[in-house]
């Protein structure tokens, strides 16, 4: 491998990482909205939707916290929180699918769910 071919790979490697954070930011940013948006008092599937887009806002930020870390952090740990962060955006992204209005939610659940498998498989 020449010193060109590894220089390409870091900064190849450098912008999946920075496009997954940035996916993750917009994705917790979208679900925080979503959640505020719902009537706590609502239906059930109100409750359901409002309780989804918290808890990915979370996971979402939590990944974008571990993916900015300058320290060298373990790659398993990466894959393990990308591959949470993946699926905690899909499911968010079916209960948003069945709340009209949330089409922006599911929308951003689904770009980062792509970063995340897109970035996990540079890592594979």
């Amino acid at each position: 491998m020449t010193s060109t071919t590894s220089q390409q790979e870091l900064f190849r490697f450098l912008e999946d990482r920075f496009a997954c954070a940035q996916a993750c930011t917009e994705c917790a940013r979208a679900c925080a909205l979503r959640a505020s948006l719902v009537d706590p008092d609502g239906t059930e599937n109100q409750e359901l939707v409002r309780r989804q887009g918290i808890m990915c806002a979370e996971v979402c930020d939590a990944t974008c916290r571990v993916l900015s870390e300058q320290n060298q952090v373990d790659e398993a740990v990466i894959r393990v929180q990308l591959e949470w962060c993946r699926q905690v955006c899909l499911e968010s992204a079916h209960v948003f699918d069945a709340h009209p209005g949330a089409e922006e939610g599911a929308k951003a659940c689904r770009t980062c769910a792509r970063a995340c498998g897109e970035f996990l498989a540079t890592l594979r």
